[in-house]
């Protein structure tokens, strides 16, 4: 260790002794053990009297300017925040994050006073004190969990815990007595103020179940909770049971009236595609009707030829005669009447009549 000069002066001007010189820079040459912030979240933050702050480097004072250029760099700036922390809900995990986000490196410590405290000065708590330390513990942002917190902030504890500032709502909270329990912390510069995220808040909670108390309290009869445990009357209990049969059936009735629609839907869909393919189908019969049975059908054209074919079977075309009748050579004699023509007999009756009749006109024009 270097030898101290023995004209050392202290802060107020007198000269050290050589003692005096060696314990300040004893304890200038102190390091800081402070806890650092947790960079893992796979545990529960852990309790202060489990894990307290034993650095025996002195702790100067900060200031907000300097904290928030990460000043000291050998250490984490401690941030303390309270409160009861009853029902916790995103109000207060959002609280806790600004806290914890105030300064680039800080440390987190959340002081969570006890149920005779609370009950003493702000009222019943839905959850029990053991319940609100452990919803602290899983909160990601907290990094130290203070159990049985004072109500009013002492310089004790302040320097216990080597706190360096305090974070909560700017509203000033009248409690104990006092207009502002966080009025001499304000005075001191170690506040630092945080947002109220609105619209949820304990109070709302608590607010929403007496207003719904009935369906709570239904609800929980049906999951086998006894009315004792509720604290409900003999008479409310049977009134609350004798509303969820008369749910139940209002339940009932719901879904066969669902089961009804939607039975008369898939009915009128395929009653509407039986239509339509009855449409469908009843266009094809009725064009091939037309197509066979129409003035221009197929059987009508069938029928034709037919009757053709028919007319044409019992009278069927002569062949022409080589050279007309009336310019026959005067030196051929005519055939006589009854001799027939070999090359084309007659096929029927009325062919016959028709040549008898052609050969009696022949003789007259001779005649």
């Amino acid at each position: 260790m270097p030898v101290l000069a023995a004209n050392a002066e202290s802060e107020t001007g007198i000269p050290k002794s050589p003692s005096e010189a060696r314990c300040s820079e004893a304890m200038e040459e102190l390091e800081h053990t402070c806890p650092q912030p947790r960079l893992t979240l796979t545990t529960p933050a852990p309790f202060a009297d489990e894990t307290s702050c034993q650095c025996k480097a002195p702790h100067e004072k900060l200031t907000i300017a300097q904290a928030r250029l990460g000043t000291p760099v050998d250490r984490p700036v401690r941030v303390y925040a309270d409160g009861i922390f009853d029902l916790f809900h995103s109000g207060h995990a959002r609280a806790l994050m600004q806290a914890k986000t105030l300064f680039p490196n800080s440390y987190l410590l959340v002081g969570v006073c006890s149920d005779d405290l609370t009950h003493k000065f702000k009222g019943f708590t839905v959850m029990n004190e053991t319940e609100r330390y452990e919803a602290l513990r899983h909160c990601r942002y907290v990094d130290e969990v203070i159990r049985d917190a004072p109500w009013t902030l002492t310089p004790e504890f302040l320097e216990k815990h080597k706190i360096d500032f305090v974070a909560h709502d700017d509203i000033p909270y009248s409690s104990a007595g006092s207009d502002d329990v966080y009025k001499h912390i304000k005075e001191a510069g170690m506040f630092v103020p945080t947002q109220r995220t609105e619209g949820i808040s304990t109070s709302d909670i608590i607010t929403r179940i007496v207003r719904d108390y009935d369906v709570y309290a239904r609800r929980n009869l049906q999951r086998g909770y006894t009315a004792k445990e509720l604290n409900v009357s003999f008479i409310n209990e049977k009134k609350y049971r004798f509303q969820n049969q008369v749910d139940k059936m209002k339940e009932k009735v719901k879904n066969v009236e669902e089961k009804s629609k939607e039975f008369v839907y898939k009915v009128e869909e395929k009653s509407h595609d039986l239509i339509q393919k009855w449409e469908e189908k009843s266009r094809e019969f009725i064009g091939n009707f037309l197509e066979l049975f129409g003035p221009d059908g197929a059987l009508k054209q069938m029928f034709q030829e037919r009757s053709g074919r028919m007319l044409q079977a019992f009278s069927p075309r002569q062949s022409p005669n080589s050279s007309p009748t009336r310019g026959r050579s005067p030196s051929r004699s005519p055939s006589p009447p009854w001799v027939f023509n070999k090359a084309s007999p007659p096929s029927s009756p009325k062919a016959a009549s028709a040549s008898l009749s052609s050969m009696s006109e022949g003789d007259e024009d001779e005649k």
